[in-house]
């Protein structure tokens, strides 16, 4: 015999009586969100940490956070040898931007050496510490001031995505050149120079550089998304084929016991694994491995513990060298390249995360004043870190907060003496990694739908190559991107296309 059920019971639990919840819901709600603390603010902001930082799969994570690694460690050890910056207090302060920034934008958001800046100290002897701190930290100030008044959103919003293009595929094909220089050419990072052709064999020698590549695309591809780990591809799609080859391989098993039928189920398997490898990150340990082979006294160089951490001097002159040699030019690199392409490769890669341009440049500008007084190189975000990350398989931002552990480690159990290994590490590895960051850059370009845009793009690209400057590249693609539109208003055309026509969608 059944029990009867007490009125009140009924009226919470009777899902076919939707009134009876909703006259006991008012009071009871009010109470615990006053009562509960799982309701405010901060529980909400701690959920978005926690899935910001979820790691969609822990080996293609793993991966892409050593996509990035072609561009930080060659611009990193090349000051720390030759300007005698803190390499120790550089990795400590860029791991705490690694872990930020990926709960901070749930996505691989690259943390990566200002190279303007990089560039003008390697030139120039007299650029020392205390200038490369001085411009960092007025470059950084500057885009703060510039998001937080909303004129970076506002540019972001008026510049035609042809010439944001032109921008990406200049910077992306200038590091895959650059890659191939490594991988071709001995090179004095300290000095920012190509020495003789590198001998084909040898622990650092072209054989071993073209067998990383090598290695990456049989792993990688082209960037397929249906690999479930050295690609990172997304999640559905991995659970869509893994159920798959599991079905085949039941209709295999049960329908097929010929040779054929098992030579067809090991070559599954065998490309499943071979798939999965993390491609980058084996590279990379294996330039780890031949680093201590090359040179094994240089365990006898590495010191315990964290470098110390001192405040940067500053004087009159270092402040006014620092912004004229370092500032001015970093300026346009790193609104155009660390702010506007990011947010818009960000909105390609990661369809529904569009993150707004004030946000980036409010990050980078906090990035260098926090760290720029205590000797931390100066930091950005930038777009080829982005795809490289994205490459190898980066897809949430755990990958860069494993990253970022790994710096904090290093930074307070080596210090500085970590430069004696990677002075040894294989500069032609370190090519083979650069090369895909870059042509995963220079990819997004591939987006231009008709003639005029990519005549746009290409442009600005040329100009921006050949000059060594994104900003010439910028303005010289801004004028052609006007006349065209005023060559299109003498045809009839409204004057809404020069604003609407090409914008990057928000």
């Amino acid at each position: 015999m059944a029990l009867p059920i007490p009125p009140n019971t009924t009226s919470t639990l009777d899902p076919e009586a939707p009134h009876q919840i909703t006259n006991a819901t008012p009071t009871s709600n009010t109470n615990n969100n006053n009562n509960n603390p799982s309701s405010g603010p901060a529980f909400t902001a701690m959920q978005k940490v926690k899935t910001n930082l979820v790691l969609r799969s822990k080996w293609a994570e793993l991966n892409g956070a050593m996509g990035d690694l072609g561009t930080y460690i060659p611009i990193v050890l090349a000051l720390t040898l030759s300007r005698n910056l803190n390499l120790g207090t550089t990795l400590i302060f860029t791991g705490i931007y690694n872990i930020v920034t990926g709960a901070i934008y749930g996505v691989p958001m690259p943390v990566q050496p200002m190279k303007s800046i990089a560039a003008v100290a390697l030139a120039d002897p007299t650029f020392s510490v205390p200038e490369i701190m001085a411009s960092g930290i007025l470059t950084g100030a500057v885009l703060l001031v510039l998001g937080l008044t909303g004129l970076m959103q506002l540019a972001y919003t008026l510049i035609p995505i042809s010439v944001v293009r032109g921008i990406q595929l200049a910077q992306g094909l200038s590091f895959a050149l650059t890659a191939v220089k490594y991988v071709r050419k001995v090179q004095d990072l300290p000095k920012s120079k190509s020495l003789e052709n590198r001998n084909w064999l040898g622990f650092d020698g072209l054989v071993l550089a073209i067998a990383c590549v090598c290695f990456i695309v049989v792993v990688n591809g082209a960037g397929d998304k249906d690999r479930s780990c050295g690609g990172g591809g997304d999640v559905e799609s991995e659970r869509s084929t893994s159920n798959f080859d599991s079905n085949a391989s039941v209709v295999v098993v049960v329908g097929d016991d010929s040779d054929e039928g098992r030579t067809s189920r090991i070559g599954r398997k065998v490309r499943k694994i071979v798939f999965s490898l993390p491609s980058a990150f084996i590279v990379f340990v294996l330039g780890v491995v031949l680093a201590f082979v090359r040179r094994p006294q240089v365990v006898h160089e590495i010191k315990m513990g964290p470098s110390s951490i001192e405040v940067v001097k500053f004087t009159k002159h270092v402040w006014k060298d620092g912004f004229v040699k370092g500032t001015i030019p970093q300026l346009p690199l790193s609104i155009l390249n660390s702010v506007i392409a990011v947010c818009k490769l960000t909105s390609d890669l990661f369809p529904g995360k569009d993150f707004s341009a004030t946000s980036l440049s409010v990050t980078v500008g906090l990035m260098n004043l926090a760290g720029g007084w205590f000797g931390a190189m100066p930091c950005c975000h930038g777009a080829g870190g982005l795809a490289g990350q994205y490459k190898f398989g980066g897809r949430s931002g755990g990958c860069v907060a494993i990253l970022g552990a790994a710096k904090l480690v290093l930074g307070f159990v080596l210090g500085s003496s970590l430069a004696h290994i990677f002075n040894q590490f294989p500069v032609g590895i370190l090519g083979a990694l650069l090369l895909f960051a870059g042509i995963e850059l220079a990819m997004a370009s591939r987006d231009m739908k008709n003639k005029e845009d990519s005549f746009v793009m290409l442009i600005c690209t040329a100009v921006s190559l050949v000059g060594s400057s994104a900003a010439l590249g910028f303005l010289s693609g801004m004028v052609v991107f006007f006349i065209l539109r005023l060559r299109d208003w003498t045809k009839g055309k409204p004057l809404s296309s020069f604003c609407l026509r090409g914008s990057p969608q928000l």
